[in-house]
């Protein structure tokens, strides 16, 4: 018998549909369309004058600070994804499923969700277990959700005690801030509802597995583990200040705890269905800084510079991942993807229900 002849055969499992290769292809397609149309608008159409004249007198220091900064946050999802999915998860894997989750992301609108679809593809094509798939990707989906939160509360704080940004109304300071304190607490309390849910339909199993997922949320977090921690962080963080540069090269310099904010709210445009978010992202994030008072033209040229940044950077980056991540998972030599299922789901099942 060979070294191989005793092993279970790999899974052969395709792409979901909506991965497919040729699918994404025409999404690329239609962003760039977008992005080509956005731009001749911006400097074709009339009354755009001061809009255009900030675009061409933009620094390109400050521009190549704003693509760095988008490296670091990518390079922090990877960080992330390897310590929740698992810890022995060798640095390339956890590289190539990231990345190729980013640029899925980039394409696929659902606020996060479309790239956690091919993490699970390629999590499953290694051979990991379903249950151990299911419970980590709704725990990684939480905890990269949980610094956005956070910071909404931590941020409107700040600026309802008048720190940073003077004569902001208390609707745009302390009500975001206690939303979201409430948001989260309501997540928390998740495994509390749910473990009382019986029954064995599609919806009942759904329900227990978003509890057990919070609770793995919440225990990896507690774990302290600093690769979770600092990579939840800085993919946001460096994000963040990837708007902020793209201010800073137009000349303009707004309070950092606006940007933040204007951030936090304006991102939740992307929850529209359109290809790449184009449209949702930008009138969201133009319109919540100009509530919070930046001028519509600094809004409108650092938007516009922030989001080709944001959009191409983790799909280039995406691309030699994807195709290394495909090529290594069809190869018998490529080493598993922790197949071993993690060690308390059975407790943290119990603590669900």
């Amino acid at each position: 018998m060979t070294a191989g002849e005793g092993r279970a055969p790999r899974p052969r499992l395709s792409l979901p549909e909506e991965l497919d290769a040729r699918r994404l292809r025409r999404r690329v397609a239609q962003v760039t369309a977008l992005f080509v149309a956005i731009a001749l608008l911006a400097w074709l159409a009339p009354g755009l004058d001061s809009i255009r004249s900030r675009l061409e007198n933009a620094d390109a220091g400050w521009l190549a600070l704003g693509v760095a900064l988008e490296v670091a946050s990518c390079a922090c999802y990877v960080l992330m994804f390897g310590a929740v999915f698992c810890e022995r998860m060798a640095l390339r894997t956890s590289a190539e499923i990231g990345l190729a989750e980013l640029g899925v992301g980039s394409l696929v609108p659902a606020g996060g969700l479309g790239g956690l679809a091919l993490g699970v593809w390629a999590l499953r094509r290694g051979g990991m277990p379903p249950d151990q798939i299911a419970t980590r990707s709704v725990a990684f989906f939480l905890i990269k959700c949980a610094a956005n939160f956070a910071a909404v509360a931590a941020v409107g704080v700040v600026l309802w005690l008048g720190l940073g940004a003077a004569g902001l109304s208390p609707a745009l300071t302390i009500l975001p801030a206690v939303l979201a304190l409430a948001v989260m607490g309501g997540v928390a309390a998740l495994p509390l509802v749910l473990r009382r849910v019986d029954g064995e339909g599609r919806a009942a199993r759904a329900a227990r597995g978003l509890g057990r997922g919070v609770s793995e949320a919440l225990r990896l977090l507690g774990t302290g583990n600093p690769a979770i921690l600092l990579g939840s962080l800085g993919y946001w963080a460096f994000d963040n200040v990837v708007l902020w540069a793209c201010f800073h090269a137009f000349g303009v310099s707004p309070a950092l705890t606006v940007v933040l904010m204007g951030y936090l709210i304006g991102q939740l445009g992307g929850l529209l269905p359109l290809p790449g978010g184009l449209g949702g992202v930008e009138g969201g994030l133009v319109g919540t800084l100009v509530v919070y008072g930046v001028s519509l033209r600094d809004a409108v040229a650092a938007v516009l510079a922030y989001r080709v940044i944001q959009f191409w950077i983790p799909l280039l980056l995406s691309v030699p991942a994807f195709v290394s991540l495909q090529r290594g998972l069809n190869r018998p030599e490529r080493p598993d993807l922790c197949v071993p299922p993690i060690p308390n789901l059975k407790q943290v099942d119990s603590v669900s229900r």
